[in-house]
This record gives C-alpha cells, sequence and structure tokens, in this order.
C-alpha cells in the first residue's frame, strides 16, 4: 500500500475517558473484519486482563481499520505517566494523535503528560470531545480548558489550529457539531483523521530502517519486533542488519512478516515504507534496536527514557510459608523473571546487590512497579518486597530529589483538611479552583512526601477524593519526610487465627486478617491505634471450664478487617516491613520475624 494511503494515529486519553470504547466504534464500523470471538466482546482493545480489570491501559497496542480504501493503524498509549516509558516510544510510530476529552471532566493530568510528548514530536492533533450525551456535559467549558491547556504546553500556531470533533462512543456517534441527534456514526471522525493527519513522510528509495518500538513473543516463530518502516522496503525472508543499542551488529533473516488488520497481525511477503511491521528472525532483539540493510547500514537514533524515579528490592520468600503458594520461588526464577521484563519495559530497570537472593527494581513510580508485582503473581511467582524508595542525585555537590505536579479533586468541606496534611509532607500549593462545591486543587510536592498519602485521601475526603500526579522533575532534596507513620499489630506464635483471639486484638487497632487464617509469629495482622508495634496472640483460643462466670452468653461483635489490595499493602509498610506477594494472598511482616532479632536490631539502631 502506497505511504499517501496511510494515516498513524496515537489515541491520548486519561483514564475512563472512553478511549477504548471509541477505538471498539471505530474498528466495528470500518471496513476490517474480527476474527473470533473478537466480533462479539466489548472494550477489546484491553486485550489484558489486569487492564480489564482496572479500566486503564497499560501496554501499548497496535490496531488496523481500512476505511474507504485508507489503511489507518491505531496506536493504543497508556493513559498514566507510570507507563511514560510506553508512551515515549511508540509516539514515535504516529504521525498525529486524536486527544481524547470527557465533555463533563476536562482535560485531566494524565492527559497533558502524554499530549506534551505528543506536541514535543510535532504530531497533529485532533481533539475529541467524547460522552457529549452526559446531562452533566460541559461542552465548550471542556473545549476552552483543552484551549488553555495546548497555550500551557507551547503548542506551535499550526498545532493550536487544531480540528474538533464530538463524540458519543458509548453510542457509537461522531459529529463536527455538539449535536448528538444529527450524528449517526463516526464517519465524520473517520473523514477528519484522512483529511487532517498526514500520511507518513518515507523515503522509500533509501537504504531499510526499521526501528524496534515493541515486543511480543510467539511460541512458533519467537520474538516479534514491531516498529514503523520509516525508510526502505522489507521483504519475507530477507537478509537484514540487526543493530543493537551497545553498538554491536549482526545478520539475520526474516523468518517471519506480518501487518496489522483489526488487533491481529497477519501474514504478509512485504512492507512498505510508512506502515508498521512485525517480524521474526532475531532472537536477541531489544527495544531500541534497528533492523537495517546489510550492506548500506543506517541505525536510527537511539531511544531516549526518562529514567525511573522509585525503587524497591525484591527479595526471595522466606517466611515459613515459603513454597507452599507459589509455583516460581528461587532466586533462579526470579532473577530471570525480572530480566526477562527488560526486554520489553524500557523505563525498567534491575539491578543485583550484595545479597544473592535480593535485587533492586527501579521504576517510573509506585503503580509502574505495582503492575509488575501483580503481573508476576499471576504468572505462579512467591516473593517478597521492601519499601518504596525514591532515587536520588547528586548535581553540583546537592542532593537532588524527585518532584510531582499533585491533582486533588475534593469537595470544599474537605480542602482544609487536605492542605494540612499536604503541607506536612512538604506539599506547596500551586494553584486552586472552587467551582460547583468542588475544589480542584494543584501542588508540588517531593515524591516521598506522596508515599502512603492516597488512603489519607479517602479517609480526609470520606471517599470522594480523587487524585492524580505528574512527574515535575527534580529539584533539591527537602529531607526525610515521615509520610506513613503508624504501629502494627504483629503476631506473637504461629497457628490460625481464632474468633477469640482475634476479639481481643481488635481493641488495639485495626485488623487486616479473618478468622481461620493461617498465621505466622512476625506476620502483621493489623495496624495498632497507636504509633508503635505491639505482639498480639491472634492464634488465643478461649478455654472451656464446668463454670459458669457472669455474663456468660453476652455475644461479642468481630469487626470487619481490613482486607489489604497489593498498592495499599505497599503504601503502609514501613521500612522494617515486607509485603510477602503470592498466588494466593498478599500478606505483610517484618523483615525480622523473631522478636528477640527486631529487640537487638532496635538498640543496636539506637
Amino acid at each position: 500500500m502506497a505511504a499517501t494511503q496511510l494515516r498513524n494515529v496515537a489515541i491520548i486519553a486519561h483514564v475512563d475517558h472512553g478511549k477504548t470504547t471509541l477505538v471498539d466504534a471505530l474498528i466495528r464500523q470500518s471496513e476490517t473484519k474480527l476474527a473470533g470471538d473478537m466480533a462479539s466482546r466489548e472494550r477489546i482493545l484491553d486485550s489484558n486482563e489486569l487492564e480489564r480489570e482496572r479500566g486503564i491501559t497499560i501496554f501499548s497496542k497496535n490496531a488496523a481499520v481500512v476505511w474507504r480504501g485508507v489503511k489507518i493503524n491505531i496506536i493504543d498509549t497508556p493513559g498514566h505517566a507510570d507507563f511514560g516509558g510506553e508512551v515515549e516510544r511508540v509516539l514515535q510510530m504516529a504521525d498525529g494523535a486524536l486527544l481524547l476529552i470527557d465533555a463533563q471532566e476536562g482535560p485531566m493530568p494524565q492527559t497533558l503528560f502524554v499530549l506534551k510528548k505528543a506536541l514535543a514530536q510535532g504530531l497533529r492533533i485532533i481533539v475529541v470531545i467524547n460522552k457529549i450525551d452526559r446531562p452533566a456535559a460541559r461542552v465548550s467549558w471542556a473545549l476552552e480548558r483543552v484551549g488553555d491547556l495546548f497555550l500551557e504546553l507551547g503548542a506551535t500556531s499550526e498545532q493550536l489550529d487544531f480540528s474538533v470533533v464530538y463524540a458519543s462512543a458509548l453510542q457509537g456517534k461522531a459529529g463536527l457539531l455538539p449535536d448528538l441527534a444529527a450524528m449517526s456514526d463516526v464517519t465524520p471522525l473517520f473523514t477528519t483523521i484522512v483529511e487532517k493527519i498526514p500520511p507518513p513522510q518515507v523515503r522509500e528509495t533509501e537504504p531499510l530502517q526499521l526501528p524496534v518500538v515493541a515486543l511480543a513473543y510467539d511460541n512458533y516463530v519467537g520474538k516479534i519486533a514491531t516498529g514503523r518502516l520509516t525508510q526502505g522496503k522489507i521483504a519475507l525472508g530477507d537478509t537484514i542488519l540487526h543493530c543493537r543499542r551497545d553498538g554491536t551488529s549482526i545478520a539475520a533473516k526474516v523468518t517471519a512478516l506480518m501487518t496489522f488488520e483489526g488487533l491481529r497481525r497477519v501474514p504478509a511477503q512485504h512492507g512498505t515504507a510508512g506502515d508498521i511491521v512485525a517480524m521474526a528472525g532475531l532472537p536477541d532483539v531489544t527495544i531500541g534496536d534497528t533492523i537495517t540493510d546489510p550492506e548500506h547500514p543506517q541505525p536510527a537514533p537511539p531511544l531516549t527514557i526518562e529514567q525511573p524515579t522509585v525503587k524497591m528490592q525484591f527479595l526471595v520468600n522466606t517466611s515459613p510459608f515459603a513454597g507452599t503458594e507459589g509455583q516460581y520461588c528461587t532466586s533462579r526464577n526470579l532473577r530471570e523473571r525480572l530480566w526477562r521484563e527488560l526486554d520489553t519495559d524500557v523505563a525498567l530497570r534491575v539491578e543485583e546487590t550484595g545479597s544473592a537472593d535480593t535485587f533492586q527494581v527501579a521504576g517510573r513510580g509506585e503503580l509502574h512497579l505495582a503492575i509488575l508485582i501483580e503481573k508476576m503473581r499471576r504468572e505462579g511467582f512467591e516473593f517478597a518486597v521492601s519499601r518504596p524508595e525514591v532515587i536520588l542525585r547528586e548535581e553540583g555537590g546537592q542532593t537532588m530529589a524527585p518532584f510531582e505536579q499533585l491533582f486533588l479533586e475534593v469537595p470544599e468541606p474537605y480542602v482544609g483538611a487536605v492542605i494540612d496534611k499536604i503541607s506536612r509532607r512538604k506539599g506547596e500549593l500551586k494553584d486552586m479552583h472552587v467551582d460547583n462545591g468542588h475544589a480542584r486543587l494543584e501542588f508540588l510536592i517531593p515524591t516521598h512526601g506522596l508515599f502512603g498519602y492516597r488512603n489519607e485521601l479517602l479517609t480526609d475526603s470520606k471517599g470522594t477524593g480523587i487524585m492524580n500526579t505528574l512527574f515535575a522533575g527534580y529539584q533539591p532534596y527537602p529531607g526525610a519526610i515521615a509520610s506513613n507513620p503508624h504501629g502494627s499489630l504483629i503476631a506473637a506464635e504461629a497457628g490460625t487465627a481464632n474468633t477469640y483471639g482475634m476479639l481481643n486484638a481488635q481493641g488495639r487497632g485495626q485488623l487486616f486478617i479473618r478468622p481461620g487464617d493461617p498465621i505466622y509469629a512476625g506476620l502483621i495482622v493489623g495496624e495498632n491505634a497507636r504509633d508503635e508495634d505491639l505482639e498480639v496472640n491472634i492464634c488465643k483460643i478461649k478455654r472451656l471450664s464446668n463454670m459458669r462466670s457472669k455474663g456468660e452468653g453476652v455475644s461479642e461483635k468481630l469487626d470487619e478487617p481490613r482486607l489489604l489490595t497489593l498498592e495499599e499493602a505497599l503504601e503502609y509498610i514501613g521500612d522494617d516491613e515486607l509485603v510477602e506477594v503470592t498466588p494466593k494472598n498478599v500478606r505483610l511482616r517484618k523483615r525480622l520475624l523473631s522478636s528477640i532479632e527486631r529487640t537487638r536490631a532496635k538498640r543496636a539502631a539506637a
């Protein structure tokens, strides 16, 4: 297919603004045939189980539709800044982007992050105001906020002249005016894409150049490298040169070649400049490598990715329950899995430590690392992780720490409590707007000041607060922050959680376990009401006697336990605590399980 008949379009949207629903409508109303269960499934772009559960895009994906003879390659982009490594590389395949905006909420912080990257690459933007069918939709206000956002991000005069399409993705309708009754399908959006997004600027007669921006694995053909063919041509069976990021190169052969149709990779005999293709034949290919002509090699410029800001330790599980719930439990299993992740996640860093059972893993944020942990536990891995820490830098003899832009939305009555808590965490209020009883607050805060704050926000705002963050760069280190001071209730002995023992313990604080849960000494079973650790006998049973005492038969009620999710557990733990992760459970424990060892360590630290 000629380059003039191609359009490469990225889709940018905040979480839950309707991106996946819109792509559903584009695919179903195009001339593309859906295979298998794709034809009847909703949110077909969220093919990953984690994405469907959370309603967010984590891994970038490619799709392609044909509309009136024009092939439109759709490049899905993650909506969270923690997956910026995905965003930065996949935007290299696009010539334009759809900026999807909720008509009620307007542009949101994660939209800002991806849009900033798209504008910096000179992409042509089409603004899609979605969900205009909602009763609370504020179409004019949302469009005005988009214009302000473009100006704030330093868009060029050409980029400021963006096209606008109004849509209801759920109903599969779009139009050039915000009149839902006049809309029938998404044809106006297709027309705008073809007319406003330029075809790829390619050099068909130049030597082959294919930068690798995504990887997949197939049991039959092995590693599959995906990228946009920036120049030249490629055909099945060609001899090519694989140029690695380290400067070395090796000759190889194209054993499989594919293009995209819908969400599928379909076999192809050749690929043309400007199109997005996938190929196999390179067993050690990684993201950032280049596939080029062996006689006239032209490696692409190296891929630059922002460095990680948060790190944590991944450890072999050493609890008494080690090996009972997971399939992969050894340091060799853990090492191989972490190094395999580096093949597809360019924003991740993994380092050896002085211990063979401990690895240091660094990523773009807490969510970035939490998703990796969740993926591994679902694959059958069993391990432990430490509390997240920020990565500090030395610049000009000064210690620098990562800072975040923090965006909060809370009802007006809770503003005072929120500002007070953020101030204690060394956050600085930058902007505040109150509209219809809701306040929008913007802070600049050290990254480590945010650790453990999400739960505090939900408590302070009675569950109504909304929190978003955006990496703001490095600034002078403000010092340590007691971001989550707490005391833990620690199991004093092994056994099974008993209702009688739990009734005695719940008077000391809030429990994290249920009756019947297996317990070992050193396991964290709850949070103490006081800011100090306390050992409790959670397995204690009531001794029976033949004497009836006063008050016998008076029932006591066991409070509902607080069952922590993985993210909540990572936010809760302190420096001397770990999260034990298995395919079946997420547990909290002390690093030192023995009470005697903990006492000795405390004395030594003093």
